[in-house]
């Protein structure tokens, strides 16, 4: 049985974190599931714990266990950390290694690579410059990159790239663009195969691209605007595009299909597409920021992040919006793995722009699937039910088993409430 110990959370959390760690539950102080009676063992903040009967813990070890289990298992999952945060309660569940080689345990502290969800962090700061007066998505590509000039990114706007409909830009970058020169002759050279924003194909260097001018129109590197103007904005302590030396010992490694340690290597425009990494808790905060940023200092900030949800273009029963892709809510799990199927991340799809872009809306689902060689994650909230669900784990396991394990968990936990309003 593992150790009890509270979250490292930033001062701007919304309440007391409890720790779970295979076969210790911890609860919040706030508690609006009262049907769960979840026994409190160690609080992070202020507040009294109470006590409840092994009847009431075994029903959430039972919801999540049963879920999570399974899922390693047939994976070959070493390590996963899943949060779950429910009208500002907060759960964090820790299973397996995030070292095999040293016998490391996952804990709140163990850092992984999120990949794609990063797209998300790169859109907030794309939003921020935007409500800053710093750049219109509706500029073209080579206004803040004039070493373009007289190719096709003359015709194609910042919000092109930043919903991947520029023209048909592919999954990744080819092997030989190795370096900032490579990359801009690559886009030179890049010639469009659809009409801009009349199809979607999910695109690292078309959001990558979208980051790096974002940027450029704030007149500073990326990476430093990320730190210093989103990750420290929003109040995170774990979160990083460059690991410092002090957290390495907490940086979890992935691992290979042929079970060999591995982390993200360097790569062109990284750091945009999927360079963030990040503990359970910290994203889960971003999460419940994104719900609901009121607790934020920064106005510009809140808008910035608002700004995110917008949808731009339906691709079948999924809209796009900026990082995030959105569903109507209540919605099925059929719709969800359609929108999260390989089919959606590897093939062009035609696009239905929407004439007035959707505002933000609270009867929505959004989410994000992001993978790197050894990682994989999830995220999806639903800003109606102030719920949220983050998978991280140290191996990139297919997509659709993600969405069928927060699905089946956010069922669960509608049932528990007695709302059952999942489909």
């Amino acid at each position: 049985m593992g150790g009890c110990r509270p979250n490292h959370l930033s001062a701007a959390s919304l309440g007391a974190v409890y720790h779970y760690n295979e076969d210790i539950i911890l609860n919040m102080r706030f508690n609006p599931l009262r049907t769960l009676g979840v026994a409190a063992c160690c609080l992070a903040y202020s507040g009294a714990a109470h006590a409840a009967g092994p009847g009431d813990q075994d029903r959430l070890r039972q919801m999540v266990d049963a879920t999570i289990r399974p899922l390693m298992k047939e994976n070959d999952i070493p390590g996963l950390a899943l949060a779950i945060s429910i009208k500002g309660e907060r759960y964090v569940f820790n299973y397996g290694v995030a070292s095999k080689e040293a016998s490391q345990k996952v804990t709140n502290d163990t850092i992984f690579e999120i990949g794609s969800v990063s797209k998300t962090f790169t859109a907030v700061l794309a939003s921020y410059a935007q409500v800053s007066g710093k750049l219109s998505f509706s500029d073209k590509a080579t206004k803040y990159m004039p070493e373009l000039a007289g190719s096709s990114f003359d015709k194609i706007s910042l919000l092109e790239l930043g919903t991947y409909t520029a023209g048909g830009l592919p999954l990744q970058f080819p092997k030989e663009v190795t370096d900032q020169d490579k990359m801009v002759a690559y886009y030179r050279n890049w010639h469009p195969s659809y009409a801009p924003g009349s199809y979607r194909q999910y695109s690292n260097p078309s959001i990558g691209l979208f980051g790096y001018l974002a940027a450029r129109a704030m007149g500073e590197p990326f990476d430093t605007l990320m730190q210093d103007k989103i990750l420290a904005a929003l109040g995170l302590k774990h979160t990083y595009v460059h690991v410092p030396t002090t957290e390495m010992r907490n940086y979890a490694y992935g691992y290979s299909k042929q079970g060999k340690p591995m982390r993200v290597g360097p790569g062109a425009l990284d750091a945009q597409a999927y360079g963030i990494k990040t503990t359970a808790s910290d994203l889960l905060s971003v999460l419940e920021t994104n719900m609901d940023s009121s607790r934020l200092r920064d106005g510009t900030l809140q808008r910035a992040i608002a700004e995110t949800h917008v949808g731009y273009y339906s691709v079948g029963n999924m809209t796009q919006a900026l990082g995030w892709e959105t569903y109507a809510y209540p919605t099925t799990l059929a719709r969800l793995l359609g929108g999260n199927s390989s089919d959606m991340a590897l093939e062009p799809h035609k696009t239905e722009p929407l004439n007035s872009p959707q505002q933000q809306k609270k009867d929505i689902l959004l989410n994000k699937t992001g993978s790197t060689g050894g990682f994989g994650a999830y995220a999806v909230f639903i800003p109606a039910r102030q719920t949220a669900i983050v998978l991280l784990a140290n191996k990139n396991y297919p997509n659709p088993e993600r969405v069928k394990a927060a699905y089946k968990i956010l069922t669960a936990i509608e049932k528990l409430e007695g709302t059952g309003t999942a489909p």
